[in-house]
């Protein structure tokens, strides 16, 4: 325990249960003295168990779509106002593709199911800072951190849609972060992580091989849910107060990997 948050407030957006990311991140920066307010879809709300979180970090629930703008400024006015002033945390954890969920190949998606997941994957993170950056909601060296995943740069077939919403919401992350940089020296960043068993993550075709595939491949290994929040604190703390622009990887090494001894040995076993 360093107190790396102490006095720090923020908002979490994302946590469904114990497996999610978004979920290790709110226990660990309560540890680290930071306070925040949580946030979900009602529908994703209702699946999860956000109640349990709540309580044991001392939070209050403020239910939005990310999606909608009018939910979003509910969410900020309130959120302050819980807090008592300024944020200087926020945490995007959302991702979604309905086209995954009903089994669409890439090649034969259906375009509604389409633009709904750009939208709740990608777009809402231009949506949430829209609002923080016009209601002027965030301290100065604040920090807004998003998830993602390296198949925003390289090709991993059963990521389907998902991989072009990241690829978006990492594009997102540098545009609107110049302006937030420059305007209210508010940092943006993405952190792209190992996959990791999440409710979301375990939705994704093949996702057993492709974890252990990964994990063969990196030479520390997956980074884990706990190692995913304890990177996303640095990130919210003044530690990293210059650290902006930037897509983070968090990965065990993989993402600088051709290929490892163990794949290749898999490979050539006789």
């Amino acid at each position: 325990m360093y107190n790396l948050l102490k006095g720090k407030r923020g908002i979490i957006f994302g946590a469904l249960d114990e497996n999610s990311i978004a979920w290790k991140t709110a226990e660990r920066v309560h540890e680290e003295g930071g306070t925040f307010v949580l946030t979900n879809a009602p529908i994703a709300m209702r699946m999860g168990t956000i109640n349990q979180l709540a309580e044991k970090t001392g939070s209050q629930i403020i239910p939005a779509d990310a999606t909608s703008i009018a939910d979003l400024e509910n969410l900020v006015e309130k959120a302050t106002e819980i807090l008592g002033g300024k944020l200087d945390f926020v945490l995007h954890s959302i991702g979604m593709s309905v086209n995954v969920r009903k089994g669409n190949h890439y090649t034969n998606q259906n375009y509604d199911f389409t633009h709904k997941g750009w939208d709740v994957s990608a777009v809402s993170f231009h949506k949430v800072m829209q609002v923080l950056y016009q209601k002027d909601a965030m301290n100065e060296w604040g920090s807004v951190v998003a998830l993602t995943y390296m198949a925003a740069q390289r090709v991993f077939p059963d990521y389907n849609d998902m991989a072009d919403n990241k690829a978006y919401l990492e594009s997102i992350a540098r545009s609107f972060g110049y302006f937030f940089g420059k305007d209210k020296k508010v940092r943006v960043n993405t952190i792209s992580q190992s996959p990791t068993p999440t409710t979301a993550g375990q939705g994704v075709k093949g996702f057993d091989g492709f974890i252990t595939y990964a994990d063969k491949m990196s030479p520390l290994g997956n980074a884990t849910a706990l190692d995913c929040a304890n990177y996303t604190v640095a990130m919210f703390s003044d530690l990293t107060k210059r650290v902006t622009l930037q897509n983070l990887y968090n990965d065990g090494g993989f993402s600088n990997m051709g290929v490892s001894q163990d794949v290749m040995e898999y490979f050539t076993k006789e």
